[in-house]
């Protein structure tokens, strides 16, 4: 970070939340210190070899940095495919035209190009090399010449190239916006990333260039203006909350991005147009925070205003995004939903699936990519940063685990020996073998992250094995024995429109139906969500109980106004007051007063639990949704003492205890908030 810190005791004064930093937090959790330093994680070999260089013909709007003394433009392939002898070979995107050279996408893509300098610029600076320094203007010339630069559409971006330099604005499939440089749109979001980062690094060494690039950033500030930002501080409703209009896309996940770039460029000096882009920008994302430790979305910042019942693990920049904000801006109250995400929501996500590419409320897409896996872990960071969090920091490293091995397939996805990040792993656990930008891009960045804070990557190496997941659990409609008329409902689609049945069908129950589960027992009291399609009116509503225990009632017609929702109703998990009863086996819902449409329940133990081990070393982390502490035993691997720490919904340490020597360790854990045992 560039910038001072705030500290918790500022965020707490600005949200008016939280007490200042207590003398047990600063002392009770220090840094820990550094094992000897191992070699570099970053290495750049894969990402080298998929850039490569391209002299394009003459296109009208499109010119760069002395093309006529430099036709040679920096550019990168978008897919590596892997081979049986081990090696790669990069592809475009599309289908391949072999008569003409070209693919329906193109070769080369604005996204990863962008991000790829990112890569670069981060490592120039972190490491002073000159070849990333090379890579960076090559591929921010490159860039840049995608951007349009003359016309009513000055400022955005086309997306992709032909391998010859022709630009393809119009693919196949087309994009959104069509033709791509004629809206607001995620790759004119990561070219301001790369902008903003780009100036904020060649100013000094290269004022010439650095002057170049401030005045792409600002042609993109002109674009983002007259397509976004016009209509800052209008709301739409949907389905009963008010979300922004003004983000990128429709998205704060594409708007953190563009963030990134305008917090760099205003801590470098920038214009008070870029300041004030940048203000209303982290406004809009900051207004897509919302829940609690016992409520969707659990404090996560969600990705789209087209839908409140949305959270995906790719794209997850909005707690970087406000952290560095609130810090460029001087302006702390941005840390408030950037603090729930990072100490509420992240625990919640690693001890019930870990950087899932779905939640739609229900985890419904379990496979799991570098993007997501990056973006979790470098959100927690920068809230840590931020704010001075030892405890964010280790949670920073558990998240990181995912490219050590704590993923559905159990292996490392990065090689440090080549630069290679896999593609992807299924939720079955299959591995994707291939390596393309993406993926290379944010195993990189996670990295470079982990090389500048080593104390973080010991955490992330002793996170690499999942030993035992302990979280929130799907229980599906359709298992449960049916009687009264309630039916499984086949939807045409499981997609409804702005969220997704997890088992593609649902349980419609009528008046006078009821429904029963079976389910598995626990050692601890559960807490209980039917997920549910919940409108604007009507009377329908279950009543759950287990045994003589009463947990609550399900108010179909307690959802708000569609406003401009895709659908009437939304699909939400709804928090019944009631605990299942440790050791309950069972779940009966009861419907009177209209049909009601049920999709699942989540089950989360008071105290979840996700335990790690890794490099001789061994940490888990506890996650609270109970209303009072609790006091839990955990199975911890390794044969030292072990240490506990306590930390609130915000961050803030609160008990420290070394343990004695042995594989169980009793633990704290505070309402809505986690602890960490490390040995």
């Amino acid at each position: 970070m560039r910038h001072r810190k705030l500290s918790l005791a500022a965020v707490a004064t600005a949200a008016a939340l939280i007490a200042p930093l207590s003398a047990v937090s600063a002392a009770a959790s220090p840094r820990p210190a550094a094992a000897s330093q191992p070699a570099p994680l970053t290495n750049l070999d894969h990402l080298d070899a998929l850039t490569t260089t391209v002299a394009p013909p003459s296109q009208p709007g499109h010119t760069t940095y002395q093309l006529a003394d430099h036709p040679d433009l920096g550019v990168l392939w978008v897919y590596a495919n892997h081979q049986s002898d081990g090696g790669y070979q990069p592809v475009g995107g599309g289908t391949y035209d072999a008569s003409t050279d070209t693919y329906g996408q193109g070769a080369y893509d604005a996204d990863d190009i962008a991000r790829a300098a990112v890569v670069y610029l981060r490592h120039w600076q972190q490491w002073g090399d000159t070849h990333s320094r090379d890579q960076a203007e090559a591929l921010l010339r490159g860039l840049t010449y995608l951007q349009t630069d003359t016309g009513p559409d000055a400022g955005d971006v086309v997306l992709w190239m032909q391998p010859d330099g022709r630009l393809n604005p119009t693919p196949t499939p087309a994009d959104s916006p069509n033709p791509s440089d004629t809206g607001s749109s995620y790759w004119l979001a990561r070219t301001l990333w790369a902008l903003g980062e780009g100036y904020a690094d060649f100013r000094t060494s290269d004022p010439g260039f650095a002057g170049f690039l401030e005045q792409r950033l600002n042609l993109a500030v002109g674009a983002l203006d007259r397509q976004n930002l016009t209509k800052h501080g209008q709301y739409k409703t949907v389905n009963g909350v008010q979300l922004p209009t003004w983000l990128i896309s429709d998205g704060a996940d594409a708007s953190s991005e563009a963030v990134l770039g305008l917090t760099a460029y205003v801590a470098a000096g920038g214009t008070s147009t870029a300041r004030t882009a940048l203000s209303q920008l982290a406004d809009g994302i900051a207004a897509m925070g919302s829940g609690s430790a016992r409520n969707w979305p659990y404090g996560a910042l969600l990705p789209s205003t087209t839908s409140p019942s949305q959270w995906e693990g790719w794209g997850d920049e909005m707690a970087t995004a406000l952290a560095q904000a609130a810090t460029a801006l001087h302006d702390p109250a941005l840390l408030r939903p950037a603090l729930a995400d990072a100490a509420v929501f992240v625990p919640h996500l690693l001890t019930a699936t870990g950087p899932d590419n779905g939640w739609m409320p229900t985890p419904v897409d379990g496979s799991q990519i570098a993007y997501g896996a990056d973006a979790v872990a470098r959100s927690v960071l920068a809230v840590a940063d931020a704010t001075g969090s030892t405890g964010l920091r280790q949670v920073a490293g558990v998240a990181a685990g995912w490219f050590f091995g704590q993923n559905p397939a159990g292996v490392p996805t990065y090689d440090p020996a080549t630069g290679v990040t896999f593609d992807g792993v299924a939720a079955n656990g299959t591995v994707n073998l291939n390596s393309g930008a993406e993926s290379t891009i944010h195993g990189l960045l996670t990295m470079e992250t982990l090389d500048a804070n080593p104390d973080v990557a010991d955490t992330a190496r002793a996170a690499g094995h999942v030993v035992k997941r302990d979280g929130q659990q799907v229980v599906e409609a359709n298992t449960a024995a049916l009687s009264g008329g309630a039916q499984t409902v086949q939807p045409a689609s499981a997609w409804t429109g702005e969220a997704q049945w997890s088992a593609t069908s649902y349980v419609s129950s009528p008046a006078g139906s009821r429904l029963t589960w079976q389910v598995s027992a626990s050692g601890q009291p559960r807490m209980v969500q039917p997920v549910a399609y919940l409108t604007d009116g009507g009377a329908a509503r279950t009543t759950f109980t287990s045994g003589r225990t009463s947990l609550g009632t399900v108010r179909y017609g307690a959802g708000g106004a569609q406003g401009v929702a895709a659908t009437p109703g939304a699909l939400l998990p709804v928090t019944l007051p009631g605990s299942l009863p440790a050791g309950a086996t069972s779940i009966t819902g009861t419907t009177t007063g209209g049909t009601g449409q049920l999709d699942s329940l989540l089950l989360t133990p008071l105290v979840s639990q996700l335990v790690t081990s890794g490099n001789g070393h061994a940490v888990a982390l506890l996650n609270s949704v109970a209303t009072t502490s609790r006091t839990v035993r955990v199975a911890v691997p390794g044969t030292g003492r072990g240490v506990v720490v306590s930390y609130d919904q915000y961050g803030i340490a609160r008990a420290r205890i070394a343990t004695s020597t042995g594989g169980v360790v009793t633990a704290e854990v505070l309402p809505g908030g986690f602890t960490l045992v490390t040995r």
